[in-house]
């Protein structure tokens, strides 16, 4: 159950849109998920071990103290707190902050309520980022406000987070079922067509990124898994509570795999039923969530999208509230 919910939040539920815009193919959004899973149970084998070897509180930070010296886990520690998981934390709470715009629209990233500026667009050699807009919008404060309130939550004490924490795996699992539950039972002739008619249409690739050719490829795939990388995360979190579970040796392996084995098959499935009911390709413009597709879904709201074109607007509502509760 920890490993299921802490790998299971709103990534999957986003992250689609932007791998789309960037591999432009049906076939390579596929293959970005397929290699984001078979890095992310190899990662998930190898912490198994680890864990076994080394059953203590503590996960990655007691791993690289053991193996390279105390100095390595305490800069792990401060990267924990300062990078990795505050900017995981804010993230999330963006997306909350997304979904929760389909049924308050006054929530959104358009709707300043005080600006700094704007910076960018800067051209890299992988390609181009920007601009950022920077300042407090309506969106960014629901953000904020959901991060404090879960802390509170928190710190009431174990049995509430605990609680908090099954029901909303409960939750986002039942979610992503629906989604890939959606896609089989309201496939679209227009998405079918476009996307299994063109599996494997050739991606090509923005400026500055390689050409056609075999590196430009795999520039283009490797930048895209970030976002599937996201989604796929925290699986290593189990590892941090080592020390609490019972015969961690045996424990700990089978949770690691099973766990993410069974999270990746169903973002596959999830990924599978999106291409099944919307088209890869769109346009921003787009009157209707068809002519978007996937690669312009309405703030990257893919399941919103799968959902409304299966039942109408009430449909991305529910979708939208389970979605944003995960």
């Amino acid at each position: 159950m920890l490993v299921v919910g802490s790998m299971v939040g709103s990534g999957i539920f986003i992250v689609s849109a932007d791998i789309a815009r960037q591999v432009r193919s049906p076939g390579l959004l596929l293959v970005v998920w397929l290699v984001t899973g078979v890095l992310t149970v190899i990662g998930a084998l190898c912490y198994g071990e680890l864990a076994a070897a080394m059953p203590t509180a503590g996960g990655q930070y007691v791993y690289l103290r053991e193996a390279f010296g105390p100095l390595w886990g305490f800069l792990y520690g401060w990267t924990m707190l300062l990078v990795i998981q505050t900017a995981t934390i804010a993230a999330v709470a963006i997306a909350f902050a997304k979904f929760t715009g389909v049924l308050i629209p006054w929530f959104s990233s358009s709707a300043w309520l005080w600006q700094i500026g704007t910076f960018g667009p800067y051209r890299l050699w992988f390609g181009e980022l920007g601009p950022y807009t920077v300042g407090l919008n309506t969106q960014n404060l629901l953000a904020i406000l959901s991060i404090i309130v879960l802390t509170w939550v928190n710190l009431r004490g174990i049995r509430t987070g605990a609680l908090v924490q099954n029901v909303l795996t409960l939750t986002k699992t039942s979610a992503l079922v629906g989604v890939i539950l959606l896609g089989i039972a309201f496939a679209t002739d227009t998405a079918l067509t476009a996307n299994f008619g063109h599996f494997w249409e050739p991606v090509q690739p923005g400026t500055g990124v390689g050409g056609k050719d075999w590196l430009g490829l795999l520039t283009v795939i490797g930048v895209a898994m970030v976002g599937s990388l996201f989604a796929a995360d925290a699986w290593n979190n189990v590892t941090f509570v080592a020390g609490e579970v019972k015969d961690p040796e045996r424990t700990l392996p089978r949770s690691l795999a099973l766990g993410t084995g069974l999270v990746i098959a169903l973002y596959l499935l999830a990924n599978l039923a999106y291409l099944c009911v919307l088209p890869l390709r769109g346009t921003p413009e787009g009157a209707t969530v068809l002519d978007r597709g996937i690669q312009f879904a309405a703030e990257d709201r893919v399941a919103t999208a799968v959902a409304e074109v299966a039942f109408g607007h009430s449909g991305g509502v529910l979708m939208a509230l389970a979605v944003m509760i995960s």
